[in-house]
């Protein structure tokens, strides 16, 4: 028998019908600024392949993490020191057992694109290198780019020379964009901002010994509701996104 037209229309939209892709959701992350271009790179990837919606949230990760404490909309948390996921896990916002490390990073010292490199040792002279300028360095106190730079420079023995020099900003980007906009000749961040603009250089690069080692532990929140939330988590530490880490300077440690 024939079809008619209006079997034939009925037919294609039940075949779209079933063929249509899943309700695409918004996956909301809290993540330290320092690991922007990285994971900006795996969201772009995850949205292209799966429809989702990834909604990324960059500051100190002291900051974020005193939000979700306080009860701000996130479904996953990567933190840059692995104390404030320990007070986000404390507050019970934390999915028992999806918290995992996924990544390292090492402290440096950045001048403007082809500044003089230095030794860094201990008592090295940072106060007569910077001269009449600032260090940019993150909130030394709280952000933890800045604790893991003032327990190096503590350790090297040379903080209290150059505590009264240092210009603190609110993130390690911050710190970074001080030195790439020439406002300091000098500055501490991870070596993956370092990586990431090129109008500065690797001065020099601190003792692994001379700091705490650098993890960035991330979980899942307890706000999280749908798989997308899961697929993305997941998705940052699959070999693709380690892939793209690996690419900005990050150690792999999932």
């Amino acid at each position: 028998m024939i079809r008619t037209q209006t079997s034939l229309m009925a037919l294609a939209l039940a075949h779209c019908l079933s063929a249509s892709p899943v309700l695409a959701e918004e996956v909301v992350v809290f993540a330290a600024a320092s690991m922007k271009n990285a994971l900006d790179a795996v969201a772009t990837d995850f949205q292209a392949a799966t429809g989702h919606t990834v909604t990324i949230s960059y500051a100190g990760s002291n900051q974020l993490a005193k939000q979700i404490i306080e009860g701000a909309p996130a479904d996953i948390f990567v933190s840059a020191a692995v104390n404030w996921m320990d007070e986000v896990e404390k507050a019970g916002m934390v999915v028992a057992g999806t918290r995992r490390d996924m990544f390292g990073n090492t402290m440096v010292l950045i001048g403007a694109a082809g500044a003089a490199p230095v030794e860094i040792v201990p008592g090295f002279d940072l106060k007569g290198l910077v001269g009449d300028g600032k260090l940019a360095m993150a909130l030394v106190d709280s952000v933890p780019a800045g604790q893991y730079g003032k327990a190096a420079l503590t350790s090297l023995g040379i903080w209290d020379a150059v505590a009264p020099m240092v210009a603190q900003a609110d993130t390690v980007r911050a710190a970074l964009a001080l030195v790439s906009l020439g406002e300091a000749p000098y500055g501490i961040v991870y070596a993956t901002d370092a990586a990431a603009d090129p109008k500065v250089s690797v001065v020099g690069s601190f003792p692994v010994d001379s700091y705490p080692t650098v993890i960035y532990p991330g979980a899942l929140l307890t706000g999280a509701a749908d798989a997308a939330d899961r697929a993305f988590f997941d998705a940052i530490t699959s070999d693709a996104g380690d892939a793209r880490f690996a690419a900005q300077g990050f150690l792999i440690l999932n």
